[in-house]
């Protein structure tokens, strides 16, 4: 299931982590710099030149990793989420989103999550998914119900309909207090 992904049309991407976040540490100590250039204090060569250099090491260290481990990438034959690739002839189903007003968890919550991490990242959002041997995992992203469409359109699926129509039909239709029976 790791496996390289090849060169197909990307569909959805999604960074991890974004490389701009390095300069933020530095900037802040440039800020700080000039602050005490205008005010006529004291100027903290060292200190801020340490500063600014080891807060970017640190954050590049997690943007590697942010990017190695919650990135998630779907192309015309794959589904990667961090550091696992599942084809897409692999998924049988694209499974409903959680009901919010339902008491009990999906089957599918409680599924695998994608990626070798132990469960879905923080600040992101599960999605279920039906393989073709019957088991379930989780895929995962910030932007799931863009992935949601996109995955269920690139699998062949039918998309859910966003309100379900009753088979019933509306004659039956009341309101919940009753008043109109």
């Amino acid at each position: 299931m790791s496996e390289k992904p090849d060169d197909s049309g990307v569909l959805f991407a999604e960074p991890g982590a974004r490389w701009r976040t390095v300069a933020y540490g530095p900037i802040l100590c440039l800020i700080i710099f000039v602050v005490e250039l205008t005010t006529g204090s004291s100027v903290h060569w060292f200190a801020l030149l340490f500063c600014g250099s080891l807060i970017a090491m640190f954050v590049v260290l997690q943007v590697i990793a942010g990017q190695r481990h919650v990135s998630v990438e779907l192309t015309d034959s794959t589904l990667r989420d961090g550091t696992e690739t599942l084809p897409l002839s692999s998924i049988d189903a694209v499974l409903p989103e959680r009901d919010e007003d339902a008491w009990d968890d999906e089957d599918w919550e409680e599924a695998r999550a994608l990626g070798e991490l132990s469960g879905v990242p923080r600040r992101r959002t599960g999605i279920g998914l039906r393989l073709t041997d019957g088991s379930l995992v989780q895929a995962w992203a910030k932007d799931h119900r863009t992935l949601r469409a996109t995955l269920t359109t690139a699998i062949g699926q039918p998309p859910e309909p966003d309100d379900p129509v009753t088979e019933t039909g509306t004659d039956d239709q009341h309101s919940e207090n009753g008043v109109d029976r």
